[in-house]
This record gives structure tokens, C-alpha cells and sequence, in this order.
């Protein structure tokens, strides 16, 4: 008896995707080691401690995505995926382009936004004629400062303190700028805090700052934001300010294993970057249908935004409980104070089967705390009443 090749695929995909689509909390989720260490896919077979992990709140990923309608489209384009997806990449640049109000030409398409900022650290890095380094808050998000560093440039930080309620100080930002300065990177909401700059505050900083220097806004969780619209730069781009915009669907569209984002800014300006990206040939067959869906699935993101408000309104009763003040979020994540040092807190933690990150920084140790699920969110608060 003959099998329908295609038929069979699509049925073994579709089996193995109602296991991807059950509840969140019925998936053991992968293990992130604090300290930098690798993920484990089995936590009871790969970590030492032989624990159970109960939450993964470490990678602010959500756990709601993809949503439906692009898990489908992913089981009808993996029988496709013998094909290059050039024509399914030109739609999605288009359909991009589209949504954010801009030409084609001023999108530039990676795989997730890391791609991108790994590209615009090496045109920091070799770009002739240009100042030698990077003006950025501290902490902030570091794969742009990290690649740029490999590559001979050298970060000015601004560190974040609690005089300024450790929001991103865009007049000390602004002061750093010099002749050396090739670009200011910053991420709004920033990570690991989840502040929001105040985006009146933002567009008149890029304004007189641009005309001096690139400055390079990334936007990862600007969807958690009241108006995502009002609070990106995208604007300035529009009106050919010397502004760079990314973005990308590993939030609130549930993409951070399937790696899309994208990257607004001049042509001029992409022209440059993109010879050290790869313009979204190295996305997948299955992550381009499933991003054109995602991207107007405006039903799937209003659950998403309120699962996740659920769950940070919850995490809020949590730590006023044990009396812990987090800092404001804009974000799918909260950051707090803690009152012990961070490898401990991390260390006990995870002993309750929930895996968290912790930074320090204004001589303060500090915990951030991704959105889970419910369920996530109650083995964190259980966790933490033990250890409190």
C-alpha cells in the first residue's frame, strides 16, 4: 500500500505538535543553569542536584507562544522545507513593512533580533572613519556590547543608580558622547531592570544625540508597553533620523526558539549593516509562514499581554507579602532587590525546582523573575517562602 509522503509528514508533525500546544504547565520546560551555563534538556538526568525543574523563569520567554494559527501554519510548511523560502522572506519584509508604517527598503529581516545586533556590533566594529566606542547604561542587555568588544571596540557605560530610580539617565548618556563615540546602544524596556523610558524623554534625546552619533533603540519587549506604537522610535525612522530600530517576536509572540525579528532604519544605513547579516536567508521555511501569521494574529497577542499581566499582578502580591520592592516593569519580567548574595539565591532557588537570574550592580544584589504560567508563578512563590 502506498503512503502519501506529504500525508504522513503532516500527520506526524500535527501528533507532535498537540504535545508543543498542551498547557504550559503540563511541559517540563528546559533547564537554564545560572552562571552562564549551558541549557539541559533533562534536569533530572543532567543536573547534579538531581532536581525536578518546576519553572523555567530565567529567559524571559513566553510560555503562550506560538499561538495556535502559527503552530498550524508550521505543520503545513514543514513538508515544504526541501524549499528555499526566498518568496515567503519578501513577504514577510513586506507585510513588516507594512505594520510599522515604513518603505521595504528601510527593513532588514534576521534571525531574531540577536542576529541584528551581532551585525551591528561588527559594523561598529569595522566601520572605517568612525569612533572606536559605544556609549550604553549599565546593565543592559549585552550581546550588541559583548560581540563589540571581541571585535576592539570599547563600551562607555553609564551605570544605572538608585538617585535616577535606576531609569536609563539619557542626560549622562547624552554627556558621553564625543568624538570616539561611534554609537549609543540602548534597550527600551531595558533588560534586566524591565524600565521604560519615558518615550517623549527618548525621541527628543535621539533626535539631538543622532545628529552626532547612530543610535541603536532595541525594542524587544516594547509590545508590554501601554502603546507599543507611541513608545518605539520608529517614527524617527520614518522621518530619516539617525536612529536604528530592532525587534523581535522571541516576547510576546512565543518565537525565541524559532528566531525572527527585524531591524528598521535608512537604507544607507542598512546597506552598511546588512554586509554582516544575512537579510533573513538563514530564517526557516517554517518560521516565515509562521511569522506572517503571528504578526496578524492581534487575537492571540491580546491573550498573551493579559496572561502575562496576570501573572506579574500575582508576582506583585508575592514579593509585598515577604516584603521585597520591585522595581516598575514595562516588560515580561520584574527585577528586585535581594537580601542575599545573588549565587545563593540563585543556588536555593533552583532547589525549589525554579530557575531565576540575579545581577549586581550600585552595590546591590538582584533577582529577575520572568512571567510564567499561574502554576510557574505559584512553585516561585512557594519557593521563595521557603527561602525567605
Amino acid at each position: 500500500m502506498q503512503i502519501n509522503r506529504r500525508n504522513w509528514l503532516r500527520a506526524s508533525m500535527l501528533s507532535g505538535i498537540s504535545l508543543a500546544a498542551a498547557p504550559a504547565a503540563l511541559c517540563e520546560p528546559w533547564l537554564d543553569e545560572p552562571n552562564g551555563q549551558p541549557l539541559r534538556l533533562d534536569p533530572r538526568k543532567d543536573d547534579p542536584r538531581k532536581g525536578v525543574l518546576k519553572a523555567r523563569l530565567s529567559a524571559n520567554e513566553n510560555p503562550y507562544g506560538p499561538s495556535p494559527k502559527a503552530l498550524k501554519v508550521i505543520t503545513e510548511a514543514a513538508p515544504d522545507g526541501y524549499l528555499y523560502a526566498m518568496e515567503y522572506a519578501r513577504q514577510f519584509r513586506k507585510l513588516v513593512a507594512e505594520t510599522e508604517g515604513v518603505p521595504e527598503d528601510h527593513v532588514l529581516l534576521g534571525a531574531g533580533s540577536g542576529e541584528l545586533l551581532t551585525a551591528t556590533a561588527f559594523w561598529a566594529a569595522y566601520r572605517p572613519n568612525a569612533g572606536r566606542t559605544i556609549v550604553a547604561p549599565d546593565p543592559t542587555f549585552d550581546a550588541l556590547p559583548r560581540s563589540a568588544m571581541r571585535h576592539g571596540i570599547t563600551m562607555d557605560r553609564v551605570p544605572l543608580v538608585a538617585a535616577d530610580g535606576y531609569d536609563i539617565n539619557l542626560n549622562k548618556l547624552a554627556e558621553r558622547v564625543g568624538s570616539q563615540t561611534g554609537m549609543v546602544y540602548l534597550c527600551n524596556p531595558n533588560n534586566p531592570t524591565a524600565i521604560t523610558v519615558d518615550p517623549a524623554k527618548l525621541r527628543a534625546f535621539c533626535e539631538a544625540v543622532g545628529a552626532k552619533t547612530p543610535i541603536l533603540v532595541d525594542e524587544a519587549y516594547i509590545d508590554y508597553t501601554p502603546d507599543p506604537k507611541a513608545y518605539s522610535m520608529v517614527d524617527l525612522v520614518r522621518k530619516g533620523a539617525n536612529v536604528i530600530v530592532t525587534k523581535t517576536f522571541s516576547k510576546v509572540h512565543g518565537f525565541a526558539g524559532l528566531r525572527t525579528g527585524y531591524m528598521i532604519a535608512k537604507p544607507e544605513l542598512l546597506e552598511q549593516i546588512s554586509k554582516f547579516a544575512t537579510g533573513g536567508s538563514s530564517m526557516s521555511m517554517t518560521t516565515l509562514r509562521a511569522a506572517i501569521v503571528s504578526l496578524q494574529d492581534t487575537d492571540f497577542i491580546k491573550y498573551s499581554l493579559g496572561k502575562t499581566q496576570e501573572s506579574k499582578d500575582f508576582l506583585a502580591g508575592v514579593l509585598k507579602q515577604h516584603n521585597y520592592e520591585p522595581l516598575p516593569s514595562g516588560a515580561n519580567f520584574v527585577m528586585f532587590p535581594i537580601r542575599m548574595k545573588g549565587d545563593d539565591f540563585v543556588a536555593r532557588m533552583m532547589e525549589q525546582g525554579v530557575s531565576i537570574r540575579q545581577w549586581k550592580f550600585d552595590g546591590q544584589f538582584w533577582c529577575r523573575v520572568s512571567l510564567g504560567t499561574m502554576p510557574q508563578m505559584q512553585a516561585f512563590a512557594d519557593g521563595l517562602k521557603i527561602i525567605s
